[in-house]
């Protein structure tokens, strides 16, 4: 039980995107500006970025240590999971399909989640400053 409270907030943080990204089609708002400018692509980069961050901040509060093996590997499984979820609309998800471009924006924003990671563990877990 004790290792629920490192990765509550990546468990509940995945369940909320594959909520987000199954509700059907009809259900998303639609705004022609934000249409213009693939806003969607900023919320799946932050989304999957969010994996990367929670999940590596799970590990470093419990063991003190992450390696950037680990980052990767984390990065890797945030992929699969925008892949997984591209299928899912694909297929079951009424009025979604595959994008390829959001399975981009899903990689991008899980790198990015490595380098927020590593700042927010140098300005609030870093005691030598």
């Amino acid at each position: 039980m004790k290792l629920l409270r490192y990765y509550t907030p990546a468990i509940l943080w995945i369940i909320l995107i594959l909520v987000l990204c199954t509700l059907p089609g009809n259900d998303i708002p639609s705004n022609s500006f934000l249409d213009k400018i693939h806003f969607d692509k900023f919320v799946h980069f932050g989304l999957f970025g969010g994996i990367v961050l929670f999940l590596s901040l799970g590990i470093y509060q419990q063991k003190k240590y992450i390696s950037n093996r680990t980052l990767w590997l984390l990065v890797l499984i945030a992929a699969g999971y925008g892949l997984a979820i591209e299928f899912i609309q694909k297929y079951w998800a009424i009025n979604r399909s595959f994008d390829m471009y959001d399975l981009v924006a899903d990689t991008l924003g899980a790198i990015a989640g490595i380098w927020v990671f590593k700042i927010v563990v140098y300005l609030f877990f870093n005691k030598d400053k």
